[in-house]
């Protein structure tokens, strides 16, 4: 018998099979899976040239899978001016400043990340960024990508005054006179993202590798990166992803979402068959699209069933953007699926939902049931009447646990908005499973920690994980928790199914070796430790990708 190249042994092994059997070994021959049972199972596999990895009772598990992350742009984030180590309107402004006084030849300041709870109303000003770069257009997106903090350089440069319509995606925030304070919302950022240098295919690559170094540290082995096209000021990643497929660097397993530009149509759809043609190679692949349906309740461009609050329990006249007409969308979603595409929907509002909903409907009633397996990303919130649908229409529930906890963004700009019941309605996950629905699991980084094991804490405590907490608050809706098994597979198992990595995602023999070693077995802690637990080791079809200093 051949000896394996690596064995597992000494620790639980978590298989993330329908069976849940349990295992303490797994041996790996030419990068696919070869045993997996008990240490006597594998101990006539070792050979001299085995390595073998003692787990000394941590945890094995199939390599995480994100389902909606953006490794591109989370790339350019460190090497830009990355404020997401920081909560504060000062801290930012120190680190913006240091920051152009290290890059004086930059033409224009860019990064991002900083947090909509740091600034009242969750809307910085272009007086404040003034004090720091005064000199140089500066163009700073929040966390979640959805707003832009500029400053006046860059408002000038673009023409922007009070005179400057709101674009029909987005708005931009003004004073009371009318006057642009320095926060652009949704499409109005790309009022000024426009004018922007274009961020080379170098460029791209060395983020796609920065990111991807960043993503293995936290054991994801695979993903699907929920924006391939041209978005925004990061430029397309598509070609930065063939050139490194091309040359081996691409180690992780990439489905690309190719981005369906919103203020098109049905025209666009040869332009998306001929990407998907060509942007695929090694481990990468163009088979998705991406349809950015609304946008976030913290600026109100989610798309809601009734209006939102004034913050007085009072109704408005908003209930958010559709940023596909429903009837486009119903039109897009048939044709798309026809020509074997998968949909990736980003919906955070429960009409966004329902809109998506509806249109996996609709391509259903004209192509028949097949295997694309459709997702939507996000589901912040969902009516309860829809929560069925996607088990009925066979929609994966694309799930970023992360957000499902009580934190100053949260409390100060989405809960009083909402207002009851609709505040309840939030990342229902508990729901979805008992409903029979698939889940699966991703980050949404750079919008915020690419960590899983920082989400499945908050999937099975509705609590922020430790080191992430943002003050003392309770569980937010304890019953739509998940328990660890589920949510462990959801970014496992689930997240494979969505990526069409089907032999991937579990530990079973003949599946490929994507593996992820952890510092201890959560299941044998409390779960309120859950999040403390950290990645040791990453292997990709029995490569080691990722090392801690002390594994």
């Amino acid at each position: 018998m051949t000896d394996a190249d690596l064995v597992f042994t000494g620790g639980p092994v978590f298989t993330a099979n329908t069976v849940r059997s349990r295992a303490s070994a797994v041996a790996v021959r030419g990068g696919r899976i070869v045993a997996v049972g008990a240490a006597d199972d594998v101990r006539n596999l070792i050979g001299p040239a085995t390595e073998v990895v003692d787990l000394a009772g941590r945890l094995l598990l199939p390599g995480f899978q994100d389902a909606h992350v953006h490794p591109v742009w989370g790339g350019l984030d460190l090497m830009r001016c990355d404020l997401s180590e920081f909560a504060t309107e000062h801290e930012y402004l120190d680190r913006i400043a240091a920051y152009a006084a290290a890059h004086p030849d930059e033409e224009w300041l860019l990064g991002g990340g900083w947090s909509m709870s740091a600034f009242p109303g969750g809307t910085p000003t272009a007086a404040a960024l003034d004090t720091v770069v005064p000199d140089r257009p500066a163009f700073l997106p929040n966390r979640d990508g959805h707003g832009a903090w500029v400053n006046s350089v860059a408002l000038r440069l673009a023409g922007i005054d009070r005179q400057t319509p709101d674009p029909a995606d987005g708005r931009i925030e003004r004073d009371a006179s009318g006057e642009p304070t320095g926060t652009l919302h949704e499409g109005a950022m790309s009022l000024v993202n426009r004018l922007f240098p274009e961020t080379t295919v170098e460029q791209l690559t060395e983020a796609l590798l920065l990111g991807q170094r960043y993503l293995h540290s936290y054991g994801v082995t695979a993903w699907q990166d929920a924006i391939v096209g041209s978005y925004g000021d990061a430029g397309d990643p598509g070609p930065a992803y063939v050139a490194a497929a091309a040359s081996g660097a691409l180690t992780g397993r990439v489905v690309g979402a190719l981005w369906w530009d919103r203020t098109r149509g049905l025209e666009q759809i040869p332009e998306l068959i001929e990407k998907r043609s060509t942007y695929r190679g090694g481990r990468f692949a163009a088979t998705s699209i991406k349809i950015m349906q609304d946008g976030v309740a913290e600026n109100f461009t989610a798309a809601m069933l009734e209006p939102y609050h004034d913050g007085h329990g009072h109704a408005t006249d908003n209930s958010g953007i559709s940023f596909v007409p429903p009837e486009l969308l119903n039109e897009a979603a048939p044709q798309l699926d026809a020509l074997g595409f998968q949909l990736h929907f980003h919906a955070i509002g429960d009409r966004a939902v329902r809109e998506c909903l509806d249109a996996v409907s609709h391509a259903i009633e004209r192509n028949g049931r097949n295997d694309h397996r459709h997702h939507i990303a996000h589901i912040q919130v969902v009516h309860p009447e829809d929560v069925p649908r996607f088990r009925e229409l066979g929609v994966v529930a694309n799930m970023q646990s992360l957000w499902a906890a009580l934190e100053p963004q949260m409390v100060e700009l989405t809960l009083p908005f909402l207002g009851s019941p609709r505040d309840a309605w939030q990342y229902p996950f508990g729901d979805l499973l008992r409903s029979g629905a698939v889940l699966a699991a991703g980050s949404d980084w750079s919008v915020s920690t690419p960590d899983p094991l920082a989400a499945i804490h908050v999937a099975v405590n509705r609590k922020a994980a430790p080191g992430h907490e943002e003050g003392e608050f309770e569980a937010f809706l304890p019953e739509q928790a998940i328990d660890l098994t589920t949510s462990l597979t959801a970014y496992t198992a689930g997240s494979a199914f969505v990526n069409h990595l089907d032999d991937t995602g579990t530990i079973e023999v003949g599946k490929l070796a994507d593996l992820v070693v952890l510092d201890r077995d959560p299941f044998a802690g409390p779960a309120a430790e859950i999040g403390a637990t950290r990645v040791s080791q990453t292997f990709v079809e029995g490569q080691r990708v990722y090392a801690a200093s002390d594994a």
